[in-house]
């Protein structure tokens, strides 16, 4: 079972090797700064000149120490520090954690239980005297010489308790550190001596005795409890180690506690898995390799059209990766993201064969690179995560199958999202989901079909802009109840005038004339006749096509000008032209749709958007997503 932990990160040990410096990056400069670790050893292997390891365990590590040797990309996508944590960030080891600790009252108390004791027990039981590092603290020096703990308390106070009872074994044993809780009084004293009477005092001191007993407990299952108790302090005097994160004086503590506990700070669950995994490789003589392995995979991952297109989210993140991991872990369903739940599930298979499971990774990896080269994949794919299908799913479906059967599988899937007939195109109407859906397919599969192009469609515009379905000829501005509305709506439609053929140079001065006066003094009796005349002078004779039918609806990004919005075509075509001119993104279809690319030559009529325009938009619309339609029989 996955233990819930009382603060940001989970407390368990994984190995690392000694190094004499490594990498870090400063947020404020843009550069990398090295920070050097103590150690003889390092000292000793550097001096010989050996290549010292990376301390893995840390929170941003460099691929190598030795920039020469490094990998040529990673120093060109830096993992960025958050500049709030860029004092200090090095190995200390538990027994020489000195100082007086207040845990500040923005913290809840302590709250672990037996769970999450007893791992921290069996990890660091069974580092064996290897060099192992727990999750980080996270302290800022106050005024008064204590140390402000922000971040560590649960597991500070749990190892003040091993301390302890190892101390009933070991008289001469003195923890160094000391605790208190600023919103329980005696704290402190209670730490050093708990009680089971005083653990009913409060909710903290019930837990922390609860942690005592169950510390006791392990200690006396083991064969000799005193030999257990003197092999555990040597781990905690020589070889098990807190990172130590110093954070500078200027900074609001609690801002930088609520960046901790939701994920905004360094430690994630990719770097934890990467530290785990390049410890278990350094036993393989392979930690450079997938170091640079792991660089190249965040590299690519980095491609924001690639990112897009596999996520549907458009915006960069701490770690790209993490896609990876998170599908090897599989996600328990719903939206609550456990903490470090990727983490804690891969732990087990990386301790047990590192190998194989980095080979899943990039696997993975592959896969996602083979997507997005494959033009139908990419496009299929795209659109599917795009409309709420995950990468894990796409991958479940790609198992055990060729490339043709996994895009025969990726067609049913959108025939069955849609769950449409070829009778049905024609009835879907404005707020009804399957618009939206069939009019970002037959977008998708207008790029995807140009065979002699190597054009793709953005996913990566998609994600990152609102958008709407609006209507290519809106008849009326009956949504339009403001001044300024109206105001704005007769600008747009006196502009368009100066184009359209239908209308005399006198009819079109005098209409003008109108307008300007109207806008000069609006009403809702000024704008109606006006908003009527003028409407029936854009639409064509005759035409009472449903405005509201999927033949006259178009995706467009999401305008908050309401007046342009209820506008006609003419002047939602000028307003298209004008935005294609400076480099806006508008969807293929989109443009078609207003450069009459769908209607046939006879029937052009540039300034207008009539019958025989729907009908030929129709009849695209069928031909693009026809693939994706039930036959006609279907029940």
């Amino acid at each position: 079972m996955t233990p819930q932990f009382g603060d940001s990160s989970p407390d368990h040990l994984y190995g690392t090797s000694q190094v004499s410096e490594f990498q870090s990056w400063d947020a404020n400069r843009n550069s990398p700064v090295r920070v050097r670790l103590a150690g003889r050893r390092a000292a000793r292997s550097a001096a010989e000149g050996c290549n010292p390891r990376l301390p893995v365990a840390t929170a941003r590590e460099a691929a190598v120490v030795n920039p020469a040797r490094s990998n040529p990309v990673a120093s060109r996508y830096p993992r960025a520090v958050e500049s709030d944590l860029r004092t200090e960030l090095r190995p200390v080891l538990v027994g020489e954690i000195v100082g007086d600790f207040l845990v500040p009252a923005y913290q809840r108390g302590y709250r672990w239980g037996p769970d999450e004791v007893t791992r921290l027990l069996n990890d660091i039981s069974g580092s064996s005297g290897r060099k192992y590092f727990l999750q980080p603290v996270v302290a800022k020096r106050r005024d008064d010489g204590k140390w402000e703990l922000i971040d560590g308390q649960q597991r500070l106070t749990t190892l003040l308790l091993i301390l302890r009872y190892i101390r009933e074994h070991l008289p001469t044993v003195h923890p160094r550190y000391s605790l208190e809780y600023e919103t329980r009084p005696g704290s402190a004293g209670y730490l050093q001596d708990p009680t089971p009477e005083q653990s009913q005092d409060n909710i903290d001191f019930f837990h922390v005795f609860k942690a005592v007993t169950c510390i006791r407990e392990w200690f006396d299952s083991r064969d000799n409890p005193t030999l257990a108790a003197i092999n555990f302090y040597k781990y905690l005097s020589e070889s098990v180690y807190v990172i130590w994160y110093e954070a500078p004086a200027d900074v609001e503590s609690t801002t930088l506690f609520t960046r901790l506990n939701v994920g905004r700070i360094p430690l994630t669950d990719a770097e934890l898995v990467k530290a785990l995994l390049l410890t278990r490789a350094s036993e393989l003589r392979r930690e450079r390799e997938i170091a640079a392995q792991w660089d190249t995979i965040e590299r690519d991952l980095r491609v924001p059209e690639l990112w897009a297109f596999v996520t549907g989210r458009p915006s960069q993140e701490a770690t790209h990766i993490t896609l990876l991991l998170d599908t090897l872990a599989v996600w328990p369903k719903g939206r609550h993201r456990p903490l470090f739940h990727t983490f804690e599930t891969l732990r087990p298979p990386i301790e047990d064969d590192a190998q194989d499971t980095w080979n899943k990774v990039v696997a993975l990896h592959s896969l996602v690179m083979g997507w997005y080269d494959n033009r139908d994949l990419f496009h299929k794919i795209g659109y599917l995560i795009s409309r709420g299908r995950t990468f894990g799913e796409l991958v479940s479906l790609s198992e055990d199958c060729t490339k043709r059967e996994f895009e025969s599988r990726l067609d049913a899937w959108i025939r069955n999202y849609l769950s449409l007939k070829g009778s049905d195109l024609a009835e879907l109407r404005y707020g009804n989901w399957k618009t939206a859906a069939v009019l970002l397919l037959m977008n998708v599969e207008t790029v995807r079909s140009m065979k002699l192009s190597a054009e793709r469609f953005s996913f990566r515009e998609h994600a990152a802009q609102r958008w709407s379905i609006e209507h290519i000829h809106a008849q009326n501005a009956e949504q339009l109840n403001r001044a300024a509305q109206w105001q704005e709506w007769l600008r747009l439609h006196r502009d368009a005038l100066a184009g359209l053929p239908a209308i005399s140079q006198e009819a079109r001065a005098a209409l003008t004339a109108r307008i300007d006066a109207a806008i000069g003094d609006i009403s809702a009796e000024t704008f109606a006749p006006l908003e009527q005349e003028l409407t029936t002078l854009f639409s064509l004779a005759g035409d009472s096509g449903d405005v509201d039918a999927i033949a006259n609806l178009a995706l467009l990004a999401s305008d908050d000008n309401s007046a342009l919005s209820n506008s006609v075509f003419e002047v939602k075509r000028r307003n298209i032209l004008d935005r294609d001119r400076l480099g806006s993104y508008i969807p293929v279809c989109t443009r078609n749709v207003f450069l009459k690319y769908y209607t046939d030559a006879e029937g052009q009529q540039i300034h207008y958007w009539g019958q025989h325009d729907r009908d030929g938009y129709l009849a695209a619309m069928r031909q693009h997503v026809g693939a994706y339609l039930l036959d006609e029989d279907t029940t």
